[in-house]
């Protein structure tokens, strides 16, 4: 249920806002990655998170382009 309620918030935001949330994710995906590599990183499930967020924003990004098209 936790899905569906993040999937109606990220096809409500537009273009604009769908991008600057994906580089957001980006940069916390590369610094959850540097904090593993140094073994500083306490909850390594949140790099699954991340990526799962990464693929769910670009899913929409996608979605909005073709049905513009």
């Amino acid at each position: 249920m936790k899905t569906t309620k993040v999937r109606e918030e990220l096809r409500l935001k537009n273009d604009n806002d769908l991008n600057i949330e994906l580089v957001s994710l980006k940069k916390e995906l590369f610094n959850l990655r540097f904090q593993n590599a140094t073994n500083q990183l306490q909850n390594t499930a949140r790099i699954k998170e991340v990526k799962k967020g990464i693929a769910r924003v670009q899913t929409i990004i996608t979605e909005k382009k073709l049905v513009n098209n």
